[in-house]
């Protein structure tokens, strides 16, 4: 962990771009120039300016807010939707930092793009964080730019290591890191749907039925963190030989997790590479 940040700014902060801010602040590390966030509209605007050391810009009060935000800043995060990004670096262009790091978190957009639109001169990073961002526990991968210094590409870890674990890859994995850690919340949230179901189906209320399957995830992956044990092992210690979990991992492996997980990934895969076509 660094002691102290660089100038930032975050150009559009949804709920991405504004879990990754607010992780900032909440982490209490030093933003050497400060940070500025823009936004389209004042009520976007208007919570994230109570953040310690944060300037917000509305910009309909304030049209050239994102070439003023990213002029000031080292590192310049673009967090608007992928189809806005190539208006949006053309219009900063001509205002970045001759030192400034772009980092795009928008899927689909490839670090080509941003040469062909900034220059080569400016180093630019991909991003990928998933929504457990917003609780500080986010996998992000990293790809930069070949010519992105070492040290650079640290920074920019630091960065996103203040909203959970990074993982950096060379671009080409990007899109096949996305359908693992950036779709996978989904993956679990639909585990714990049928759990949910098959624990009212067997007499359960709702609400004691959420509680069990909701609980019993939470509660392994607790355990999964803290143990630092392959999650096989744990998975035989709660297996007792000729027992009912046995019984019950037999009928699960019967249905090729393996396969329906791997085609799974495969779908998510071949469609960002369409969205990545279609932009």
């Amino acid at each position: 962990m660094v002691d102290q940040l660089p100038s930032l700014a975050f150009l559009g902060a949804g709920s991405m771009g504004g879990a990754i801010l607010r992780g900032v602040v909440a982490s209490g590390i030093p933003v050497d120039g400060g940070i500025t966030v823009t936004n389209r509209t004042a009520a976007r605007a208007l919570p994230l300016a109570g953040l310690a050391g944060v300037r917000s810009i509305a910009l309909e009060e304030q049209p050239d807010g994102n070439r003023e935000a990213a002029g000031s800043a080292r590192i310049v995060i673009v967090g608007v939707k992928p189809a806005m990004v190539p208006d949006l670096l053309a219009e900063i262009a001509p205002r970045l930092r001759p030192d400034a790091l772009v980092v795009s978190i928008a899927a689909g957009v490839t670090l080509a793009t941003f040469r062909r639109i900034l220059g080569e001169g400016v180093s630019a990073l991909r991003a990928m964080p998933n929504t457990p961002a917003t609780v500080g526990r986010a996998v992000t991968g990293l790809a930069a730019a070949e010519d992105v210094r070492a040290e650079d590409v640290a920074l920019v870890r630091a960065l996103f290591e203040t909203v959970g674990s990074v993982v950096e890859v060379p671009e080409d994995q990007i899109d096949a890191l996305s359908t693992i850690s950036g779709s996978g919340p989904a993956y679990v949230y639909l585990l714990i749907e049928e759990f949910t179901r098959a624990a009212v189906g067997k007499g359960f209320s709702e609400a004691d039925a959420r509680l069990l399957a909701e609980q019993t995830f939470i509660g392994a992956t607790a355990l999964l963190e803290a143990s630092g044990e392959d999650p096989a092992e744990l998975r035989r210690g709660v297996t007792s030989p000729k027992g009912t979990t046995e019984r019950a991992i037999a009928v699960l492996q019967e249905a090729r997790l393996d396969d329906v997980f791997a085609r799974a990934t495969d779908a998510a895969l071949a469609r960002a590479r369409e969205l990545a076509a279609e932009g």
